[in-house]
């Protein structure tokens, strides 16, 4: 994929958007990333324009309960900051509307190109509900930086590298997966992740493809009683996401459990590759496949993405 002949300075504020730019063929063309974007190689190099006003350094409950006293006294969780932007003076930023949680607001980088560009900078604004809503952002992310068969081929190839999965996964036991989101309080993954848990042969009795990732009570995961349990929360890592899994393991309530019984709990690197709606979410989908499916090929994921903890 070659980009186009024009240069254009952009600036991506979330991390799944700095991934479909480089994609493109345009990651030369980035001057500035959000304090999260850390991928493909080489971005933590371009100027930080945002900064989170939470610690996100504690647990997943302490962590919980930051942005829901942010949330309450109507302040804003991640911060623009104005004077790298208007250093690098960017042609297009990109940014995203779907979750005031996941990234700068909206309205404050509307705020920003206003206040410090004179409101002549283009925003390009992502909305990944589902897949079929990354797709759409793969295709404005191209048309805004003058890429359409580049955004074509993209989407092609993910596509193509899902059917593959997919054919994989065919006729097999499909088993019900729990894929957890935040561990406490507890959260099922929606939006993408089940149509990738669908991709890779499993059955997801909690999330639905397209909408947003549900609260969910204890008592409903123990009646479920899934096969697997595949720990992924935002923003953590490997080991992040281990700690977090081997604290839930601890409850009585979990020992019953048959996925735990039966060594079937999981920890990924949920940052990197499951929240972040743009290329690597075909990744993600080989990691899930991987998981459910341990014998079908030598898995490539596992260790870095991924680790059997029950």
């Amino acid at each position: 994929m070659s980009p186009a002949t024009t240069t254009l300075r952009i600036v991506s504020l979330l991390p799944a958007a700095t991934e479909i730019v480089a994609a493109l063929g345009f990651k030369g063309q980035l001057v500035g990333r959000s304090h999260e974007c850390d991928f493909p190689a080489g971005v933590e190099a371009l100027p930080v324009c945002t900064r989170a006003l939470i610690k996100p350094e504690g647990t997943s409950l302490e962590i919980d309960t930051q942005v829901k006293d942010a949330l309450k006294n109507a302040l804003s969780i991640y911060e623009v900051l104005s004077e790298p932007l208007q250093q690098v003076q960017p042609d297009v930023i990109i940014t995203q509307d779907q979750c005031e949680v996941c990234a700068v607001a909206l309205n404050d980088v509307e705020a920003a190109v206003c206040d410090l560009l004179g409101g002549m900078t283009r925003i390009v604004s992502l909305n990944p509900e589902g897949l079929d809503k990354v797709y759409d952002d793969i295709g404005r992310v191209a048309d805004a930086l003058g890429a359409d068969a580049s955004g074509k081929a993209l989407i092609s190839s993910m596509q193509d590298g899902f059917d593959a999965i997919a054919s994989h996964a065919a006729g097999k036991s499909r088993p019900s997966v729990a894929c957890i989101e935040w561990a406490e309080p507890l959260m099922a993954a929606g939006n993408w992740v089940p149509s990738l848990v669908d991709i890779a042969g499993g059955r997801d009795p909690f999330g639905s493809p397209g909408a947003h990732a549900p609260w969910l009570e204890p008592q409903r995961l123990y009646d479920e009683d899934p096969d697997i349990i595949v720990f992924m929360p935002c923003g953590f890592g490997l080991e992040r996401s281990e700690a977090e899994a081997r604290a839930m393991l601890e409850k009585p309530e979990w020992q019953k459990l048959n996925a735990v019984k039966n060594n079937r709990v999981y920890a990924t690197d949920g940052n990197s590759y499951f929240n972040r709606p743009g290329p690597r979410l075909l990744d993600s989908a080989e990691i899930l496949h991987e998981i459910l499916y341990p014998g079908d090929a030598k898995p490539k994921y596992k260790g870095s993405a991924w680790k059997n903890i029950a």
